[in-house]
């Protein structure tokens, strides 16, 4: 895993584990996360002033379509492109719209919790496509916050991590 460490003017560090974007890895990983992780996640871009936390109440209906991964609730959606995309006029444009980078991410300081647990996508002009949360040991069920952390809650990065930020042939 290729670790590398960002700290920001507020103190917050976060260490990202860098996940292979060639091939349909993230498409495999994406797909993972909200057919049968949805009811443990938060989604939604996070960019400085403005953070999108939504939180699924029923499973996504999740599925795939020239490169683009449709995540759709009923009454919205989101599509994201994971893969290889055809439809756009030119390999250039195809390639700014594709996942270009993925990591998991670990953060430590910043004002709401002590830390936080997640995987950010950015396309290919460096923009931040998504950021998904996963469970936080400071935080319960209904995100309040608790006395002693319970890092049990962590498992589900950590064996996501495992799994999609080792070897590009995982």
């Amino acid at each position: 895993m290729a670790t590398s460490v960002e700290r920001e003017s507020d103190g917050t560090v976060t260490e990202y584990d860098e996940v292979a974007v060639d091939g349909d890895r993230v498409e495999r990983l994406t797909t993972e996360l909200f057919r049968d992780h949805w009811a443990a996640i938060l989604v939604g871009p996070v960019i400085e002033g403005a953070a999108w936390e939504i939180r699924f109440t029923a499973p996504p209906s999740v599925s795939m379509l020239d490169g683009y991964l449709t995540v759709d609730t009923g009454p919205w959606h989101f599509h994201l492109c994971v893969n290889d995309h055809r439809g756009t006029p030119g390999p250039e444009r195809a390639r700014r719209r594709r996942v270009a980078r993925a990591a998991f991410f670990r953060t430590t300081g910043g004002s709401c919790v002590p830390g936080s647990w997640g995987l950010r996508l950015w396309n290919g002009h460096g923009e931040q496509m998504v950021t998904v949360y996963f469970p936080n040991p400071w935080l319960d069920d209904r995100l309040q916050p608790v006395r002693e952390p319970r890092w049990e809650r962590t498992e589900l990065w950590e064996g996501l991590r495992r799994a999609y930020a080792g070897s590009p042939g995982a």
